[in-house]
């Protein structure tokens, strides 16, 4: 071990690591190919220069067409007039940008506290979000999901526009408006009206700019899940998705909705969570209750495993704090292992129940971890978030 701390042997430990994950990624037969870049760059090509309707628009012969609401396809409208290749490049940088941002935010304050070398562990994490498979199909789908997370997340270092954040995110894409009912829930009236008001002034510029797009999403697409994906799918690991594998009544699934919602709110109500904290469940909460929770939307988990991740290693006792750590690698391997997709062709019934909602599981196992104090008893990692905001 006292190798390792040398800087050569560190930059060959990241070297070699580096270079399983680059076989890692080019062997796993997930690469997505961009799809979704491209949907969004197909749908505002056809909309502003071709002049069709921004909700018309289909990728590739595929039914998949731009799903967002119209303010989002404002701020995509750059790749209208953008090459393909530099589109990939900019989404993959800008995905890699908030990677960085994420570590600084939640994994240095960890570094820091227990005196630990910055950037040999910065590095190895870095890796690991391209192997863990959430973050692996936003970069290879090139999606907006960890750009939204950021945004979102920024809230938590501006105190004196907090709720900006959430309401611009809200308005690119739906799945945050969640947050909005946790700041409501905390009482957090101020940074909710702020919200609120950013998600509105967005959506009403994009209404008074594209008036046609915005009447047709707000009235016909955003009800149209079909528009979306089937709900059956293994890559749709939310209870609707477990409930729909079943082939059950979607009552079910509003009851276990209805479940979840009311433990989240009695749990922010009752424990009052520091703000980090409230996120973290927060985010956990909108992948298990949205319609449809793609594999990539799995991003919002990040912050919970960060947290658990610094409560285990504040855990005393050798033996302890390697059962956690165990236990919180094993979850990642899983959740980077694309398990899965192994029941892509037979999703449906009991015999695939187990595996193909493994990610459901893990997204469960991370709620009931995140609002259990033996794992959580201090918000430590908030003070280290604001004093990272401190220094910038």
């Amino acid at each position: 071990m006292k190798a390792l701390r040398r800087p050569p042997a560190q930059v060959a430990l990241v070297a070699m690591t580096a270079v399983a994950v680059a076989v890692f990624l080019a062997t796993i037969p997930t690469f997505r190919h961009f799809f979704d870049l491209g949907v969004y760059r197909g749908a505002v090509r056809s909309w502003l220069i071709d002049g069709n309707g921004l909700y018309d628009y289909r990728y590739q012969d595929t039914e998949y067409g731009f799903t967002y609401p119209p303010f989002a396809a404002l701020m995509l409208s750059p790749l209208a007039i953008t090459s393909w290749p530099v589109a990939v490049a900019v989404a993959a940088l800008l995905n890699a940008a908030a990677v960085a941002v994420l570590i600084r935010w939640y994994f240095v304050p960890i570094l820091r506290r227990h005196g630990w070398p910055l950037w040999t562990p910065c590095a190895l994490m870095f890796l690991g979000f391209l192997v863990f498979e959430p973050s692996r199909d936003t970069f290879s789908y090139g999606q907006v999901n960890l750009l939204l997370l950021v945004l979102v997340c920024s809230d938590l270092r501006n105190k004196k526009f907090a709720g900006v954040g959430i309401g611009l995110a809200a308005a690119i894409k739906l799945t945050p408006v969640v947050f909005i009912g946790y700041l409501i829930l905390s009482r957090q009236y101020r940074q909710a009206a702020t919200a609120v008001a950013a998600a509105a002034t967005a959506t009403v510029l994009a209404l008074l700019i594209a008036p046609d797009a915005s009447t047709e999403f707000w009235t016909d697409a955003v009800w149209d899940t079909g528009r979306i994906g089937k709900l059956y799918q293994v890559s749709n690991q939310s209870l609707r998705g477990v409930v729909a594998r079943l082939d059950a009544p979607p009552t079910l699934w509003l009851a276990g909705v209805a479940l979840v919602v009311t433990y989240w709110c009695w749990w922010v109500r009752s424990r009052k969570p520091d703000g980090v904290l409230g996120f973290a469940v927060t985010g956990v909460i909108a992948c298990l209750v949205s319609p449809i929770t793609w594999v990539h939307h799995l991003v919002w988990l990040i912050p919970g495993v960060f947290l658990l991740l610094d409560r285990a290693l504040r855990i005393p006792g050798a033996e302890p704090r390697r059962r956690r750590l165990a236990l919180l690698g094993g979850g990642f391997v899983i959740m980077s292992s694309s398990l899965v997709w192994i029941w892509w062709a037979h999703p449906i019934g009991w015999g695939a129940f187990p595996g193909s909602n493994a990610y459901v599981w893990l997204s469960l196992a991370v709620l009931a971890a995140l609002t259990q104090e033996s794992w959580l008893p201090a918000p430590v990692l908030a003070h280290g978030i604001r004093a990272e905001a401190d220094r910038s």
